[in-house]
Order: structure tokens, then sequence, then C-alpha cells
């Protein structure tokens, strides 16, 4: 057809052995938004670096615009209009947003000599396109994440772009950002050019996409138009499984709780916050970017501690001033970015996951008893399910479920009472993030005090058997998870 973009066909891919693809098929039309969706391994990334010339399919070819190729090199992907954006969006931090979108376009053109007054005037014009208003002198690294990806999509552009590529584009944006550039998309998708949008988010696939591709284990399971899947479906083609939504049920209060929180306030985050925890609850705390959720948990935890107010653990009043603190009284924390705050991606798998608990893990001498090491490594492993050939190898190799699996690990070793998630499945797939909200529900059993803190409102319906909502800085409801719809919760969080 005239308006194919894109036509990849019987595309196969293997790595050492390892099938990431094969006998894949896409299809692109102009002007099309396309979702291609799939869990963390499915080949989406494969598919994606053939497409742009990173990786050479074993088999298969590639048409685009009707010229087929099967060697297709990362410069002949641009020359047709193929536009990556990938979740680390490609830009960098220490250069003006002028100088981000501008000088790739100059160096393509074989520039020897930089005009700033050019690079300004391109700049200028490529923000235009999308209406994006922003000071092209600011350094990029002081720009909010969807302002970094605006950065990106305007650069895009430079390079007459037909298909531009998006990748997981969603995942660290607020629901206002993420209308923003839903918005951006139609008007992309106006001016004729076709967006692949890769993504495993259910709601924003249907709200944003025409047609789905979905992937596993490196095939093609399904296409087709978006009005042909419902949400049971989609999640089914994705992982193979059935899922049900079910609320957590919790046995009842005891006399005593586990935590006590009086009037703690934090200036400039939250005041007088005040709340209870009990042993195998899982309390919600919910409330829009900016309401002081973030701030809150990491005063529990001693990374912003509290300027004021009482803690109280199992009855004995406490001071967390510091991680160390926090620890001590058995309290463990998964961070909201795992990459950055709760993981050290070099090393091992293992390594990460015995970290916090080294010191019982030591012998009277001082030295580390390497059998005790190795069989709790393997013994968290199992536990959590973390899909690993190796306890070696380092943790930035697994998939985000995986890693967020080794997080919780982290934390159980030191054999916490209390611990506090904050955004616990932000960035993994459906069945990944199942498969946390059950281990969640299974440490509640066994008497632990859970506490999410997200503003994904299925997440804490479904998973809390009390919500919190925080709206700014101060707790302003309490609600029962089974008694309260998601547009009530919504409105609640927004203060309608």
């Amino acid at each position: 057809m005239a308006d194919v973009i894109l036509k990849a066909k019987n595309i196969s891919k293997a790595f050492a052995g390892v099938q990431a693809l094969k006998n894949v098929d896409l299809t692109i039309h102009k002007g099309e938004i396309h979702c291609l969706a799939g869990e963390n391994g499915s080949g989406k990334s494969t598919l994606i670096k053939i497409i742009s010339g990173v990786y050479v399919p074993d088999e298969g070819e590639i048409e685009l615009n009707g010229k087929k190729y099967s060697r297709l090199t990362p410069m002949e992907s641009i020359e047709q209009g193929v536009q990556i954006i990938y979740q680390d969006l490609s830009i960098f931090p220490n250069l003006t947003v002028a100088e981000n979108i501008a000088l790739n376009h100059e160096l393509s053109n074989k520039r020897k000599l930089v005009n700033w007054s050019r690079v300004r005037e391109i700049a200028e014009q490529a923000v235009s396109k999308i209406d994006f208003e922003i000071d092209l002198d600011e350094r990029v690294e002081n720009l909010s994440v969807a302002e970094k990806q605006l950065v990106a999509i305007s650069r895009a552009l430079l390079h007459n772009a037909r298909l531009i590529i998006m990748d997981e584009p969603t995942t660290a944006l607020t629901k206002k950002e993420v209308a923003a550039l839903f918005k951006i998309i139609k008007n992309l998708q106006k001016q004729g050019i076709s967006i692949l949008f890769v993504s495993h988010k259910i709601d924003e696939v249907f709200e944003i996409s025409e047609k789905i591709t979905i992937l596993r284990n490196g095939q093609n399971v399904i296409s087709g138009e978006v009005a042909d899947f419902d949400n049971d479906q989609f999640a089914y083609y994705m992982t193979g499984r059935k899922f049900k939504d079910t609320y957590f049920e919790f046995e009842g209060r005891q006399e005593e709780p586990l935590l006590k929180v009086e009037n703690l306030s934090l200036e400039n985050s939250f005041e007088d916050v005040s709340f209870e925890l009990y042993p195998g609850e899982i309390l919600g705390i919910t409330g829009l970017l900016g309401s002081g959720r973030n701030e809150l948990a990491q005063s529990l935890f001693g990374l912003l501690p509290a300027d004021s107010g009482k803690i109280y653990i199992k009855g004995k009043p406490v001071k967390i001033r510091s991680v160390q603190d926090a620890i001590k009284n058995k309290i463990g924390y998964v961070p909201e970015d795992r990459l950055t705050e709760g993981l050290f991606m070099p090393q091992s798998i293992g390594r990460n996951i015995i970290i916090s608990n080294i010191k019982s893990l030591l012998s009277k001498f001082g030295f580390i008893n390497k059998d005790k090491m190795e069989d709790e490594i393997e013994e968290f492993i199992n536990q959590f399910n973390i899909a690993t050939p190796s306890a070696e190898l380092p943790v930035q190799a697994l998939s985000g479920g995986n890693q967020q699996r080794v997080v919780l690990a982290k934390w159980l070793a030191t054999q916490p009472s209390i611990l506090i998630l904050n955004g616990p499945t932000v960035g993994v797939d459906i069945g990944s993030k199942y498969d946390i909200h059950q281990i969640l529900r299974g440490l509640a059993e066994q008497g632990i005090g859970v506490i999410i803190i997200s503003d994904d409102i299925p997440e804490v319906l479904y998973n809390c058997n009390r919500i919190l909502i925080i709206r700014e800085g101060r707790i302003t409801d309490e609600v029962p998870g089974k008694e309260i719809t998601a547009e009530e919760l919504t409105n609640l969080m927004a203060g309608a």
C-alpha cells in the first residue's frame, strides 16, 4: 500500500543462542498511532533497534517508505524519517535546550564551525512545531522529565521525521504531563507523522492508540484495531495469564499499632500528619505530585528527618533522624527510583540483595561467611522468583520487574517489621506488577505492616485496606479501599 511507512517482515534475531525475535511482523501506516506492547523481555527493544539500524536481523527484511533493506544502517533509517526517543531520552544534561536540539542537525549537515545564531534559529523553529514554550538557554539538567521529553521530540522533528518511536514515554510523567504529551502526539498525527508507542500501560494504550501489536517471548501474539481488545484480553495476550482484581482483606486491628505517627511536620513539605499502621495491614497513602507524599515517605525512613512531631514503634517513642535509625527500628524502604536510589546497577544481583544485611553475614573475626551469604542469596532469588541464570550477573541486566524484586529482597533480608514502598510498580509490566502485589499481600499475612505510597489508583484501591489522601502537605481524608470508586478517589486527591 502506498501509505505504508514501515513494514517489518519475518524478523528473527538471536544473541548467543538466545532467540530474541522469531518471525516477527509489524506494519505501520502514515499518520497512524500504533502501540507495540509486551512484557519486559518480549523483544520490543530488539525490534526497535532493528528498525533503527542498530542491529542487523538474522532473517527477514525491513521496508521503509517502499524501499526494502536486508541490512539497514542507522543513517539509512534516519534518512527514511525514523526517529527514536528512548526512555533515557539520549540528551546532554550539561548543554542548553538550544544546543541539544540543534547540534545533531549541524553535525548531520557536516558544519565545521558553530554558528550560534543559526543554532538558536534552528531550535526556535523546532520548538514552534509543537508549540513548546521553553527558555532555549536553560541547561537541560534543570528541566522536568516532561520538558526533557519535549526537547527530544523537537529534536526528532528536525530530521523530517515520518515515524517517531517512543519507548515507554510516560514512565516518569504525571497524569497532567501524560495528557499534554498525548495532545502533542495527536498534533503530530495531524501532520501525517506516524507514532509507534511502546508501552504496557493498559489505560494509556487504549486512550492514545489506534492499532496494537503484542509480542510475547519474541513472537507475534496478535495485531489488530484497539476497538477489538478489552483490558482483560490485552493483559492475557501480553502475559499468557488471566488476572482477576481482588480486594486485599485485612483480618483486623490488633490492640497496639506497629507504627504511630503524631503531628509529623517538615517545613515546605507536609504538616501535622498523623496515622497508625497495624501488623498485617497494607496502608495506602496517595496524592498528586507535589502533595507531600514523597517527602513523607523519605521522612519516615530518615532521608528527610521531620522538623517536629512524634513517631512510636510498638508503643515506644523513637527518633528517626537517619537511615541507620530507620533500619535499627526495623523499617525497610523501597524508593520510587530504583535505578538511582534502590540499586547498585553495575554490581551483581547477589551483592545487591545482601548489602543492607551484610553485618549478619560476618563471622566473629569480621570476615563474610561465604556459605551463609550464598545460601541467603539463593533463598531470596527463589522466594521472589527473580528470573536470572546466575546471581553473579549485574543487576542492570535484569528487567524492570526483576530489578524491583531485588530491591524488595534487599530490604526483606533485614527482617523489617515495617515496609514502606514508594511507587512499588513504577515502570514494571503487567505480569510483574501483579506478582509484586501478591508478594506484598504475602508479607502482610506474615504480620509485616506495609505502606504503599502511590498515585496509581487501581494499585491502592485493590491492595490497601485503608487509604489516606494527602493534599498540600496534609492528610485530608481516610477511606476504606473496598468502599470507594476510582473516580471518587481521584476527586478526593484533586480536592474536588
